[in-house]
């Protein structure tokens, strides 16, 4: 096999708030734009997209990292916990334990694998005991990155300023919207050091927002978003439970993405998606 990036995880990796229904499961997102610039400069670039929404650490432990073990990526992007970390009841330590389990047979690949820390997102105070869980976490990925400084590369988003401004996140405040998949896709790119072509426009003026307003909006994402989302996990449903990963064969980006997507067959789409209700 030829060169081969891979991109395995949950919504992150499959690129959740940049929404696209010409694309597998609605949307495009940072990997797709990572693997389309790497095959303008080589289009012997392969590209595996495993991420799927709402994933677990757990599922993505058995049901992606065998994958990678099996094609053995030149690069390999991981994210995966952000739901473990809204889990009501969490042992952290477990959790970190087996996220660390998960880093040493990625890097046993000889793959070039990028970790994410998890930005700290400014959210209502409903929200706010999970932050120090997610402290916890990018803690636990630096000192990874660390471990394996020959490996792991690490993309400490934690960091970026420019993910502070609303204007990278979609309505549903916890995923990044198209201008913040950009943004990632080419921080991934110069920290990789490979060559591209994307552009990120700065932002206009922010619009200002009273007080009220802004009250009302935060109680409307409350019942939109919040309690739907706590209201799945008690009812042990996600988001993703019907979805296939989004390009789970090798594919060659040069070929044109949307292009190979037309030619799927419907039917491998999931019935929810097949007329792109994709929220």
């Amino acid at each position: 096999m030829g060169r081969l990036f891979m991109a395995i995880g949950d919504s992150f990796t499959e690129g959740v708030g940049d929404w696209e229904p010409r694309l597998p499961n609605g949307v495009r997102g940072w990997a797709d734009r990572v693997a389309k610039q790497l095959s303008k400069a080589d289009p012997e670039w392969q590209y595996v997209n495993l991420g799927i929404r709402s994933r677990r650490l757990k599922s993505v432990i058995e049901e992606q990292i065998p994958v990678a073990l099996e094609l053995k990526p030149e690069v390999i992007t991981f994210y995966a916990g952000g739901n473990d970390i809204l889990e009501f009841r969490k042992d952290m330590k477990q959790f970190l334990g087996q996220y660390e389990q998960a880093v040493d047979a990625l890097v046993s690949t000889g793959a070039k694998v990028l970790l994410f820390t998890g930005f700290d997102i400014p959210v209502h105070p409903v929200l706010a005991p999970f932050k120090r869980r997610n402290w916890r976490f990018n803690e636990c990925v630096r000192q990874l990155a660390e471990l394996y400084p020959d490996s792991v590369v690490l993309v400490d988003y934690w960091n970026w300023e420019v993910y502070r401004d609303k204007r990278m996140w979609d309505i549903d405040k916890l995923h990044m919207n198209r201008a913040g998949h950009r943004y990632m896709a080419i921080r991934i790119l110069e920290i990789l050091g490979y060559p591209h072509q994307l552009v990120f426009d700065p932002f206009g003026a922010a619009d200002r927002v009273g007080f009220w307003q802004a009250t009302q909006r935060d109680l409307e994402w409350l019942r939109q978003w919040v309690l739907p989302m706590f209201g799945r996990r008690m009812r042990g449903i996600t988001l993703g439970d019907e979805l296939r990963p989004r390009w789970p064969e090798p594919m060659y980006p040069a070929k044109g993405m949307k292009k190979q997507f037309r030619k799927r067959p419907k039917s491998e789409e999931p019935r929810h998606l097949r007329n792109f209700e994709i929220r």
